[in-house]
């Protein structure tokens, strides 16, 4: 059909119609299967479509398989979607009449219900009560009651079609009728139809017809079937919704009450149950009950939308403690998906479940952990706040077990082999710089994140943790604690015996350009990054080479000028001494790259300027990180005693900043120095108001700042000679000055630092790649910068 339409209607349809008359069930299956696809992909015309397929998928709709009957009929109700509404009359609703015959039989009057539910958003509301309810009244009092249920389901869809006043008039009278069959599918069917179509009724049709039957359902579920009670509980919120506002107050404390004995339904009956004497119809209740405890979990945020969330501690607060205590998993895993929602609406009342959200977080179910992790940036900043856009202090230092229970979460997740639920949640630990102290990060989870970063073997979750470590390092207070992280990135990553751990720092690279400033990644780890070039893996040096074009992103021109001509040496020495030929492959591609990137100017540029901006925000930002700390110091010496970290996250949160400067904020002056400054406490201090929310802003619940800084850097543009220039020019001898990340006049004061990191550089031995260097441990050459000058 998708070659040659036409013939294949004259010459292969045919075929296929003789063969599926005698055709077993898996040829009916793909027929109708490729029908639809047919249909979907718009082969031919609907026309063409109708005359020429129509008729052999009516032909099979009532095939003795269930399973291919179904398939037949799922592909004409998609095809009614599309046919015009003659073609729908004469070929299908003029047959249908016939068909919903008591003389026909089930399997067929079972197809003309559900081929009715479809048919009534083809036609106008005249036409549907001339030609079809007739015959849904029929089949609502057929005599199968398999046929007056399934019946019974479409009357949603033949509301939505009719209208309001016919639904009223003709749809309400039946759903009554059905409510009281003596088949329990019929009532169940005839209820779930009704609370799906409470916004159709109005508020009297409410009071004087729907509540009497959803109350008189209520009462009689116990003694029902439990599949009734799983459906009421699962619509229950719904119900009450729908219903809200035509309640009693009796009636409000009747439905409450029956809530809370649905959540706490079967629990009674566990104790003094032997195992090996249940007996099956005992285990097959019991699925049951816990099912309802599970729809009641669901419905939990609506229950508290129905007694008002200032009622919660004494109306729901025990239910809420039952449901994330069920001994069932299914039942805490959706309590735990819907935490985010209870929270959100219990605002300021939030603090009333900091220990469930302790207890689902040690909950000993990995999945109860993975549902819960889903949004525990926001909920972790509810609770800090209290629910409240803007607080005094950080809430979160009530709450003593929360950072024992996040530790032993992850230590959880780690031990297990669901390593999946283990990267989520060490991407949900980024935003712990918004709820918790620089200092508690430092010393309860930067650590572990290089741990996993050196002994992990699942690369998402090594990089999951490299990323979050740069976050924690990017809000870290304190200059010696950054300079400490920074030198054991490079000694024990950059320089590592393992070649594995060099690659892990490579990734880590990527992650400081993207979430620091250039001039800090330029400062530290510029260097360090390009010395791979001469890493005697080639894995490492390929990496490293797709890396190159975002390294070079970083440099700004002229300030950058010898770190630039450093780049183009490392990469000169690739073409010429690499002996990989898929490392020099890369290098080549590389080098086109480069070639093509313009080049970052000190000075705003028009071309740039968005990135820019956002370049500068970042630094001004780190800038304020060492401002900050000087201000404690000096907070210290007048008063004797620290700034505590309450204090700092008062005056973080009085105010708030623009996520982007304003066009007429000037580019800081890269030489200025906090220490030499000319600017007096007071505008420091006024500097400091003005930006204290940098911090805050970063880590809402979609991590919005850094995501936009990740989009925004990545691509930053740089400039650098041809590819026929590097071939030409000739080596630019190496001097010690060259190996200085930024002179004094282009050094941002925002790193400054009495304690220089060590600059302890990789061997530039050959970039041969032996097989013997193929392992994770894999020794580096090393050499100081005295033999790499003296080398040719």
């Amino acid at each position: 059909m998708r070659q040659n339409p036409a013939e294949t209607l004259r010459r292969v349809l045919p075929k296929v119609r003789e063969a599926l008359h005698v055709a077993g069930v898996e040829m009916q299956l793909t027929a109708a299967v490729s029908f639809l696809t047919i249909l979907q992909e718009e082969s031919v015309s609907i026309h063409t479509y109708a005359h020429s397929f129509l008729q052999v998928i009516l032909l099979h709709l009532e095939h003795r398989d269930a399973g291919v009957s179904n398939a037949w009929l799922e592909t004409l109700l998609s095809v009614i979607d599309v046919l015009p509404k003659e073609t729908l009359r004469h070929e299908i609703l003029n047959p249908l009449v016939s068909k919903a015959q008591l003389s026909q039989t089930v399997q067929s009057r079972l197809v003309s219900c559900k081929i009715l539910g479809k048919l009534t958003n083809k036609f106008d509301a005249h036409a549907i009560k001339r030609e079809i309810l007739p015959l849904v009244k029929s089949l609502c009092q057929d005599v199968e009651y398999e046929v007056r249920s399934c019946m019974c389901r479409q009357l949603e869809n033949i509301a939505q079609g009719i209208g309001t006043e016919l639904t009223k008039s003709v749809v309400l009278p039946e759903l009554i009728e059905l409510s009281r069959d003596e088949g329990s599918s019929v009532r169940l069917a005839a209820f779930e139809t009704l609370v799906n179509l409470l916004d159709i009724f109005d508020t009297d049709d409410r009071s004087q017809t729907i509540l009497p039957l959803v109350k008189s359902f209520c009462e009689k579920s116990f003694k029902a079937d439990e599949s009734i009670l799983i459906s009421l509980s699962f619509h229950l919120g719904k119900l009450c919704h729908g219903l809200y506002g035509i309640f009693t107050p009796d009636q409000h404390l009747r439905f409450l009450e029956f809530y809370k004995k649905l959540c706490t339904l079967g629990l009674q009956q566990e104790n003094g149950h032997n195992e090996n004497q249940i007996s099956p119809q005992i285990l097959e209740q019991e699925k049951k009950y816990i099912s309802v405890r599970k729809n009641c979990a669901y419905n939990f945020p609506a229950m508290i939308v129905f007694v008002d969330p200032k009622n919660f501690h004494m109306e729901l607060y025990s239910t809420f403690f039952c449901l994330c205590h069920d001994p069932e998993v299914p039942v805490r895993y959706t309590i735990a998906i819907c935490f985010y929602e209870v929270s959100k609406l219990l605002n300021s009342g939030v603090y009333l479940i900091h220990k469930e959200l302790i207890t689902l977080l040690q909950d000993e179910s990995l999945e109860v952990l993975d549902a819960l992790i889903d949004h525990l940036p926001e909920i972790l900043e509810l609770m800090s706040t209290g629910g409240e856009s803007s607080v005094q202090e950080n809430k979160l230092s009530s709450l003593p077990d929360l950072i024992p229970a996040l530790t032993a979460a992850e230590q959880r997740a780690a031990a297990s082999l669901k390593w999946r639920t283990h990267e989520k949640l060490l991407q949900k630990y980024a935003c712990l710089p918004h709820v918790i102290s620089s200092d508690q990060i430092y010393y309860r989870f930067l650590q572990r994140m290089f741990t996993i970063m050196m002994t992990n073997n699942v690369l998402p979750v090594q990089k999951a943790a490299s990323r979050t470590l740069c976050i924690f390092l990017r809000y870290n207070r304190k200059q010696e604690q950054r300079h400490e992280v920074i030198q054991k990135l490079i000694e024990q990553l950059g320089q590592g015996k393992s070649y594995w751990n060099r690659l892990r720092f490579l990734d880590t690279c990527e992650f400081i350009i993207e979430i620091f400033s250039k001039s800090f990644f330029c400062k530290y780890f510029f260097l360090p990054a390009i010395e791979l070039t001469h890493d005697p893996v080639a894995n490492v040096r390929m990496k490293l080479c797709c890396l190159l074009p975002k390294v070079k992103s970083t440099l700004k021109i002229p300030a950058d000028k010898h770190l630039l001509q450093q780049l183009e040496m490392c990469v000169r020495k690739l073409l010429c001494q690499e002996k990989d030929k898929d490392v020099l492959a890369i290098v080549k591609r590389t080098v086109l790259e480069l070639d093509r990137m313009e080049m970052s100017m000190d000075a705003f540029q028009k071309k740039f300027y968005e990135k820019d901006l956002l370049d500068q925000e970042k630094e001004r930002e780190e800038l304020l990180l060492l401002e900050m700390e000087q201000l404690e110091k000096e907070k210290q010496q007048n008063d004797g005693r620290p700034m505590s970290g309450k204090t700092f996250e008062k005056k973080r949160r009085d105010t708030k900043t623009p996520t982007t400067l304003p066009k007429s904020i000037p580019v800081s002056v890269p030489g200025t120095s906090p220490g030499t400054s000319s600017t007096s406490k007071e505008i420091k201090k006024s500097k400091l108001i003005r930006s204290q929310s940098f911090n805050n802003q970063a880590f809402h619940a979609k991590y919005g700042s850094l995501d936009k800084c990740a989009s925004k850097t990545s691509a930053a543009a740089a400039y650098t000679p041809s590819v026929s220039g590097l071939a030409k020019t000739s080596m630019i001898s190496l001097s010690d000055d060259s190996f200085r990340t930024r002179n004094a006049s282009s050094a941002p004061s925002s790193f400054s630092s009495n304690t220089p990191l060590p600059g302890t550089s990789r061997g530039t031995g050959s970039s041969a790649d032996p097989k013997s260097s193929g392992s994770k441990d894999t020794q580096p050459r090393k050499a100081t910068l005295k033999s790499r000058k003296s080398n040719p």
